[in-house]
């Protein structure tokens, strides 16, 4: 009898399991089901390749596989999870729900919260980026300066809320850009225009014979600012943070205008020194006078000797005590710093930097703000803090008067005074050019079955090197975003020199971009760099495919190991190879070119129907 009982409890028991289960499972189901994600596809053996931040503290073996090392254990990956539709704009080292889960404190009056925070490893966004639902291949340059399609950003708030400024207007399936902004409600190019007009440029043209070439937009909107300048020969950094104008950067991107997500904040900006010949702010809401000017020397840093600050703000013309307060302190300041206006009209006022160090030299003993120690390294960036300090010129620029460029375009190939910093030869530095435009001339002709000459705009050198590969295409209708490692030669400051732009970046954490933001990615030995560093190679192309476009291509230069490594995980990516062939007859490299498709998530697919 007993044991007849204990049967019966058993089997109530096992029912009860049964239940259990079904219900959870069946909970599960719908969970995944509402938040759009996307089933995994493994064979025999599962991969785990790692939890998302929001999905509690379990260990994952992040070890990844080396590059060229044998897969002997019988796994074959037939698919990458998908992130659910509401990372369809992650940006992974800019995510506020990073900041919200792991509690990080913050000052929020320094901009802290909008800088770079990265998830640990073990706590990366291992999926791919599903587009939004509708997304098309973006309209091509130059119309995409004036439109886009709305399904790509659908955000249209900014619309609704600079209605007055003329930022972008909704019209339909597009969202345009009439060329506002929130000082120059006629247009850009007017004030672009008007700007020059002030400083007696030779017919009103902002480039000035070609001796302004490199801008910093500071705040820059939806940077019209930056995209009407490109006219006139001026390329431009069009910086702003991920705030409440969100996806101002990625409007920019999307129109093929140069931009990057930065924000004046603790840390200095990830450009060398005396990069830009003009920074410009316009109403871009910065409190220059906090913590003595920090944010004003950044600048300071960061332009040429001889380069002008553009600041369009009612502090420059307003009347009321407050602005009136504030006109006079920052006046005081930028009288410290040894800057003078060059001109001042209306609502705007543009200051200009000394060419050497003789204003510098002759200040008052003690006065503030001080200049930075000499053993300082004015061109360190990559994670490092700001300092409220002048930085003075070297001997070459003392003697030279200034920073001795070439002006466009010779500039891109004559050799600029800073590379002997580097120790590299005139020699050297042509070689470098010839080489490139060799390899350059190379890849074209294996994608020349795949592109014609509007498909590509947006282009990123993941390693950029001297900037030759970007000054190869010197003829086609793109802009090359330069990335020059954190951990090597500090290459980006003859970058700037040469009238091109870039940032410094670590392959081993994500870029400051949105996703879906370039339509060319340049590889070269990236893969082999990021293996001799410890970090993942799957990573990496996660974050690649994160910043492709649908129907973008990436151009893979690197040795043979790494090109079968990549071609492993092909199908999983959603990628397919285009051309692949042997790099220079002096190396073994091999060159792979590959193109991401396009494709949708079931819950977008749904949407649309």
């Amino acid at each position: 009898m007993s044991r007849g009982r204990a049967d019966g409890g058993s089997k109530k028991r096992s029912v009860t399991l049964v239940l259990v289960l079904v219900i959870v499972c069946g909970g599960l189901y719908m969970y995944t089901k509402r938040n759009g994600s996307t089933a995994l596809e493994y064979s025999s053996k599962i991969r785990k390749f790692g939890s998302t931040y929001l999905g509690g503290d379990e260990e994952v073996d992040e070890t990844p596989t080396k590059l060229g090392e044998d897969e002997d254990d019988g796994v074959v990956l037939k698919s990458i999870p998908v992130c659910d539709d509401r990372h369809s704009e992650l940006i992974p080292c800019l995510d506020r729900n990073l900041i919200y889960q792991t509690r990080l404190k913050l000052d929020l009056s320094l901009m802290e919260h909008y800088e770079r925070h990265c998830p640990a490893p073990e706590k990366r966004f291992n999926c791919l980026i599903p587009p939004p639902p509708g997304y098309k291949i973006p309209i091509k340059w130059p119309k995409s300066r004036d439109e886009v399609w709305k399904a790509n950003i659908p955000h249209t708030h900014l619309a609704k809320e600079k209605s007055d400024q003329k930022w972008m207007v909704v019209k339909g399936e597009k969202i345009g850009f009439p060329g506002g902004g929130t000082h120059f409600h006629y247009g850009a190019g007017k004030y672009i225009a008007a700007m020059a007009n002030m400083l007696n440029f030779p017919n009103d043209i902002i480039n000035n014979g070609g001796n302004l070439r490199t801008f910093l937009d500071v705040g820059c909107g939806v940077a019209s600012f930056g995209g009407y300048l490109l006219s006139s020969d001026v390329i431009t950094m069009s910086l702003a943070p991920n705030d409440v104008h969100q996806n101002q950067i990625q409007f920019a991107l999307e129109r093929g205008i140069p931009a990057y997500l930065g924000v004046l904040g603790t840390k200095r900006l990830p450009y060398p020194s005396r990069s830009f010949e003009l920074a410009h702010c316009s109403r871009c809401r910065i409190d220059w006078l906090q913590r003595d000017g920090i944010l004003l020397l950044e600048l300071d840093r960061v332009l040429r000797p001889g380069g002008y600050f553009a600041y369009s703000s009612p502090e420059a013309y307003a009347q009321d005590e407050e602005d009136l307060r504030i006109w006079k302190e920052m006046s005081a300041l930028v009288e410290r710093m040894c800057w003078k206006i060059a001109a001042k009209r209306n609502q705007t006022v543009i200051w200009v930097k000394p060419l050497t160090n003789d204003c510098y030299m002759s200040r008052e003993p003690g006065t503030q703000p001080p200049l930075c120690r000499s053993d300082a390294d004015p061109d360190a960036t990559w994670d490092v803090k700001m300092e409220a300090c002048i930085t003075p010129y070297t001997e070459q620029i003392q003697t030279s008067r200034g920073s001795g460029l070439a002006p466009w375009p010779a500039r891109l190939t004559t050799p600029p005074p800073r590379l002997a910093d580097l120790h590299v030869s005139t020699d050297a530095f042509e070689k470098d050019m010839e080489v490139w435009q060799q390899r350059v001339d190379n890849y074209w002709n294996l994608l020349s079955s795949k592109i014609n000459p509007d498909t590509v705009r947006n282009v990123m050198d993941m390693k950029a090197n001297m900037g030759s590969f970007a000054a190869s295409l010197k003829n086609k209708p793109v802009w090359v975003m330069n990335v020059v490692a954190e951990d090597g030669p500090n290459t980006l400051k003859i970058i700037y020199d040469r009238g091109l732009i870039g940032s410094i970046h670590s392959w081993c954490e994500a870029y400051s971009t949105y996703p879906r933001t370039y339509d060319l990615l340049h590889a070269w030995t990236v893969f082999s760099d990021v293996e001799r560093k410890g970090c993942s190679a799957v990573d990496l192309m996660i974050e690649m495919d994160r910043i492709l476009r649908p129907k973008g291509f990436i151009i893979v230069h690197d040795k043979p190991k790494v090109v079968e490594y990549i071609k492993k995980y092909m199908k999983a990516l959603h990628w397919e190879a285009v051309a692949s062939a042997d790099a220079d007859q002096d190396e073994d490299d091999a060159v792979f070119i590959i193109q991401k498709k396009i494709w949708r998530t079931s819950e977008s697919v749904r949407e649309l129907e």
